[in-house]
C-alpha cells in the first residue's frame, strides 16, 4: 500500500513529471537529420533562386521529390507543406502545349511517389496519398487517394507540415510501450 502511495504522490508531483511526452529515437537515417535539413535548406534555395519557383523558406522538400523545371516559374509550395519522397510537381504537358501554375497550399502534405498534374491546387491543409495521381484540384481540408485521387475525407484538421493532430498521441504510445 505504501509503495503505490508513493508512486501516486510521485506522479503527482509537477516537478517529477516529465517535460513532454516521449518521442521515439532516431534510428537510421534519421540521426543524420541536420545533414538532412542543410542539403534541403540548400536545395529550396537553388530551386527559388536558379530556376524560380516559389517554394516557401518553411516547406520541407524530401531530396527525391522532382520538380517540373520545363516551366520552373509554376510551381508554388506553400509555408508549413511536405513534400515527400519521389513526389512530383508538374506544369506544363506538351501534348497539349499548356503550361499551368500547379499551387500547393500551407500544412498540407504530399506522399511519396504522388504526382501532382498542371493546373492543379491543393487546398491549404489537405493530404494527399502515397501513390496518388492528382488529375483535378483538392478542397482546402481534404484527403486525396488513388489513380486518379478521389476525395476521401472532407473538415480534416491537420497542423504543420500535414500531420494530424492525433500523430502525436500515436507516437507518444509507441515510444511507450517500447516499440520504437
Amino acid at each position: 500500500m505504501a509503495v503505490t502511495e508513493h508512486s501516486r504522490a510521485f506522479s503527482e508531483d509537477p516537478l517529477c513529471a516529465p517535460a513532454s511526452p516521449r518521442k521515439m529515437p532516431r534510428m537510421g537515417l534519421n540521426r543524420l537529420l541536420g545533414l538532412r535539413r542543410l542539403l534541403v535548406s540548400l536545395k529550396r534555395r537553388y530551386l527559388a533562386t536558379v530556376w524560380g519557383m516559389d517554394i516557401h523558406p518553411s516547406a520541407e522538400i524530401s531530396l527525391s521529390a522532382k520538380f517540373d523545371l520545363t516551366y520552373p516559374k509554376g510551381v508554388h509550395l506553400g509555408a508549413h507543406s511536405y513534400l515527400a519522397f519521389e513526389a512530383r510537381i508538374l506544369c506544363h504537358d506538351r501534348t497539349r502545349g499548356l503550361y499551368l501554375h500547379t499551387r500547393v497550399g500551407e500544412n498540407c502534405f504530399i506522399g511519396g511517389r504522388s504526382l501532382i498534374l498542371p493546373g492543379v491546387e491543393i487546398g491549404d491543409g489537405s493530404v494527399v496519398g502515397a501513390g496518388s495521381v492528382v488529375t483535378k484540384s483538392v478542397p482546402p481540408g481534404s484527403v486525396v487517394a488513388g489513380n486518379p485521387a478521389r476525395v476521401l475525407r472532407q473538415g480534416v484538421k491537420v497542423g504543420n507540415y500535414g500531420r494530424f493532430a492525433e500523430a502525436d498521441l500515436t507516437e507518444h504510445r509507441f515510444a511507450a510501450s517500447g516499440m520504437a
